[in-house]
């Protein structure tokens, strides 16, 4: 039959097809490895597909690769540039290729991608020179994949069982880790659970202290003093393992990697072993210890067995790390702590880390030498440095009102006059008394009474003396400024006919050509003010003039106003004052000294933090 293997594999031409068709599925049947799986198959297509002379399957990662060919025919000839070239187009195109002459009696290529679940897993290619269709023999061919998807299906199975089983084995084992609280507990138990899944004896588990590792469980056994032969030589084979941080099986398979088993060799001689296999534990990458199995003479370890352990390390490893971790003394934490931090912060890596640290230094560095002038802000009032009140002589009545409050007076001008009328009559009446004591005084000496002059002249006297008093208390009906200035209070013109008690505050009257700031200092920051310090002084009214000024004295009393405690500081201005005005209030700046800026910025969080502390204290 065209395309039929004949004398390629090894056969006689008189063969019938009967038997040859028997062969081949028979081998087909019987192939146990993927390869052999392959390699059957693709003689199948070529001998059931009329006219193929040639072909190639190549499989690989699905959808990753590199795909390389599986299986060849001719097995002893690469395959045809045309057919790769075919292979190679289906692949990308992830779809049935026919490269080649229409006509029938030309040779063709015809390539199908295998797909899984729409993952693309390999290509068929084969080389066709015979009358059937292309189109008919690519479709055969793809039915023909069916089994190549089988075979990847069925292995994918295989993999996912045996992945499966491996975790839950781990996980089964990190149930038997995590019942324990201490590290030395857990690995005893993990060592003895070990040892009766896997037909081991001994199981040992070491943890690396110091450049070595040392044994920290063995199963079955509590305590391994009297066994110190056997944990010396189990430490050395860990060491081997962890140094080479790779999984150590003794004897090893031919297919493995080399790997340096002098410790095993030694092991498995002393204490006639039949197998060992050592696997590290990992914890970020780093290995900190490991896992030593032994076996009686005669027994291994399968692939299978070290792929299951080695899954077991991976989950168990981390969790063992940490427990060991957190029994540690606290002392031992925090320096331990302190060399990672200071192994990341020195060695590679972590630039985040170091330029943070890198900021933060330049930021104490900063704040540890920079300094700046300290300034208090505080309200300020304007004041006369003299202010003079003026107050009701006595009680009476307000007649008239001349000056209010802001008014610039003269000195001697009226300000506001008192009723007078009471007095005016007085004064008459002590004038008319005093002449008619007069007149007696002239009968009695006239009538040469001495005894009678005498009482007429006192009460003459007496009468004088009132009508003095009277005449001053008309004077003092007159309220005028003492001085020329400005007046800062008073108002009377709505107080006209009023009564007034003697002593009441009138006026106040304050000169232009000298003034004082208040300034209404904090309790808070009260510490930090002394007499001779100086500032400068800006009114609401003035916001454009800067008007500087001295500490002289701090009222010792404080004051409260709107919810603020504070103490009244007086401060002589200096420089031209000629537009000021009393009352005027503004914000003055008090130079305190150079300090740290630091301080200054957190002067008001640290003394509360103060307080605070001081009464949540016992």
């Amino acid at each position: 039959m065209t395309g039929a293997p004949g004398p390629r594999m090894g056969e006689a031409p008189a063969i019938g097809h009967a038997f040859l068709d028997q062969a081949l599925w028979t081998r087909f049947r019987a192939a146990e490895t993927p390869e052999a799986f392959a390699a059957a198959w693709l003689l199948l297509q070529i001998r059931f597909i009329e006219g193929a002379t040639a072909g190639v399957l190549v499989l690989g990662e699905p959808d990753i690769g590199p795909f390389q060919p599986a299986a060849v025919w001719p097995a002893e000839a690469p395959p045809a540039p045309a057919l790769s070239a075919a292979a190679e187009q289906a692949l990308q195109a992830r779809q049935g290729v026919a490269l080649g002459p229409e006509a029938p009696a030309g040779e063709r290529h015809l390539a199908a991608p295998v797909l899984v679940e729409g993952r693309l897993c390999g290509v068929a290619a084969i080389v066709l020179s015979g009358p059937l269709g292309a189109a008919a023999a690519l479709r055969q061919l793809q039915w023909g994949i069916g089994w190549i998807e089988t075979l990847l299906r069925r292995e994918q199975m295989e993999a996912d069982a045996a992945h499966r089983a491996r975790t839950g084995a781990a996980f089964d084992l990190l149930g038997a880790v995590l019942e324990h609280a201490d590290a030395k507990a857990a690995a005893t138990a993990l060592a003895t659970e070990l040892a009766r899944r896997f037909g081991c004896d001994p199981v040992s588990i070491g943890f690396r202290r110091g450049g070595r590792c040392r044994v920290a469980a063995i199963s079955n056994t509590a305590a391994f003093a009297d066994r110190m032969s056997l944990v010396k030589d189990v430490g050395a084979a860990m060491d081997e393992a962890v140094d080479q941080a790779s999984i150590i099986v003794f004897p090893a398979r031919p297919d493995w990697e080399y790997r340096v088993t002098r410790a095993h060799a030694d092991l498995a001689g002393a204490h006639r072993a039949g197998g060992l296999l050592t696997v590290p534990l990992r914890q970020d990458g780093e290995c900190y210890g490991a896992v030593t199995l032994e076996r009686p003479m005669g027994q291994g370890f399968e692939p299978r067995t070290v792929e299951l352990l080695d899954a077991v390390a991976t989950v168990v490893g981390p969790v063992l790390a940490q427990m060991r971790a957190n029994d540690r003394p606290l002392p031992v934490k925090a320096w331990d702590s302190l060399v990672t931090q200071l192994k990341r912060l020195l060695g590679p890596g972590y630039f985040g880390r170091k330029l943070a640290t890198a900021a933060a230094i330049a930021l104490v560095a900063f704040f540890a030498t920079a300094r700046g002038e300290y300034a208090l802000t505080s309200p300020a009032v304007i004041e006369g440095r003299i202010q003079r009140s003026l107050v009701a002589p006595f009680a009476g009545y307000i007649w008239s009102e001349h000056a209010r409050a802001g008014e610039i007076v003269e000195e001697g001008q009226l300000l506001a006059k008192l009723d007078d009328q009471d007095l005016r009559l007085e004064r008459l009446r002590l004038v008319t008394q005093r002449q008619q004591r007069t007149t007696e005084y002239d009968r009695a000496l006239a009538a040469r009474q001495r005894a009678e002059a005498n009482i007429t002249r006192t009460q003459i006297d007496q009468a004088e003396a009132q009508l003095a008093l009277v005449e001053e208390q008309l004077a003092r009906t007159r309220i005028t400024a003492p001085f020329g200035g400005v007046v800062v209070r008073g108002n009377l013109s709505q107080r006209i006919g009023g009564a007034v008690e003697r002593g009441e505050e009138l006026f106040q009257i304050a000169p232009l050509d000298a003034y004082r700031a208040i300034i209404e200092v904090d309790e808070a920051d009260i510490g930090d003010i002394a007499p001779g310090q100086s500032g400068t002084l800006v009114l609401a009214s003035l916001p454009d003039a800067r008007f500087a000024y001295r500490v002289e004295r701090i009222t010792p009393i404080a004051e409260q106003n709107q919810g603020r405690n504070f103490f009244r500081v007086e401060a002589a201005l200096e420089g031209d004052t000629s537009r000021l005005r009393p009352s005027m209030v503004g914000v003055g700046r008090t130079e305190v000294g150079e300090r740290l800026l630091i301080r200054i910025w957190t002067r008001r969080l640290v003394d509360w933090l103060r307080i605070a502390a001081w009464r949540w204290t016992p």
